[in-house]
């Protein structure tokens, strides 16, 4: 009776967490109304009205599903559009025009975000919750922030919004602000295995180009001064944490990857 009650719960929580997704469906047509795309898994792009399912407050619903119309199916005799969702069972990419006129691209990935997985800083069943929504989340949209021969994603964990009592409720909306505003970013290089993008690795991943590692050594590359100073066993640990916690990410995509894939083979 227990397990049936816990099963039932979970359910309930996890409904009450992403009930955010499906509202909205009906669309009024803009008169300036700009285009984004679907590709289909047949490889075949589809434009048509592209909107995006999350916001700055939900912005991992962006990584779930999609709300389209193509432009075969819009009617412009009547005042609402119907949209459909779309989700990464349907469709290998997708791009957006925001309501800040922004193209906002992005592609089904597989890559499953350990990292937010287990750092269930709220503990108990609010926290098994959310590395419940992050572990079996493979398959997901993942915003593009860089593309060429080292393409760079942004990718959101997941949250809950479940807590017990005063306190989880607390450091649950702690978390969750936390994980809005401090996405993971990953990366692939030249087709390869997708990886999690960090401060170390961008020094690695930029090796075998000669050029580059040329900037890099001789400190051209701001983004990637480090501090000199020696440390020793745990002071060094330390500091790669810190290295990887507090460097600017995309500071480092914009100075050094866009360097990298312009002039590297």
């Amino acid at each position: 009776m227990r397990k049936v009650l816990a099963l039932g719960l979970f359910a309930l929580v996890s409904f009450n967490a992403y009930a955010q997704e499906d509202n909205n469906t009906d669309y009024e047509l803009r008169g300036d109304e700009k285009y984004g795309y679907i590709i289909d898994k047949n490889g075949k792009k589809i434009e048509g009205i592209v909107r995006l399912n999350g916001d700055a407050i939900y912005p991992w619903n962006n990584q779930k599903k999609v709300k389209f119309i193509s432009v075969s199916d819009i009617d412009k005799s009547k005042k609402k559009q119907k949209f459909k969702t779309l989700d990464t069972d349907d469709i290998k990419e997708y791009v957006s025009i925001d309501e800040s006129n922004n193209e906002r691209h992005f592609e089904n990935i597989k890559y499953t975000n350990t990292k937010e997985g287990f750092n269930t800083a709220t503990g108990g069943l609010s926290g098994n919750i959310k590395a419940f929504n992050n572990l079996t989340k493979s398959n997901q949209f993942a915003e593009i922030v860089k593309d060429g021969k080292i393409k760079v994603y942004k990718l959101y964990g997941y949250p809950t919004t479940f807590s017990a009592g005063t306190s989880q409720m607390i450091a649950a909306d702690a978390e969750t602000k936390r994980m809005r505003e401090n996405p993971s970013y990953i990366y692939s290089k030249k087709g390869g295995k997708i990886e999690e993008f960090t401060f170390a690795k961008a020094k690695i991943i930029i090796a075998d180009c000669s050029y580059a590692k040329g900037k890099m050594t001789s400190g051209a590359y701001t983004s990637l001064k480090n501090d000199e100073k020696k440390r020793s066993g745990l002071g060094k640990l330390i500091k790669s944490q810190i290295d990887d916690v507090t460097s600017n990410i995309l500071q480092i995509v914009d100075e050094v990857i866009t360097d990298y894939n312009e002039n590297c083979k």
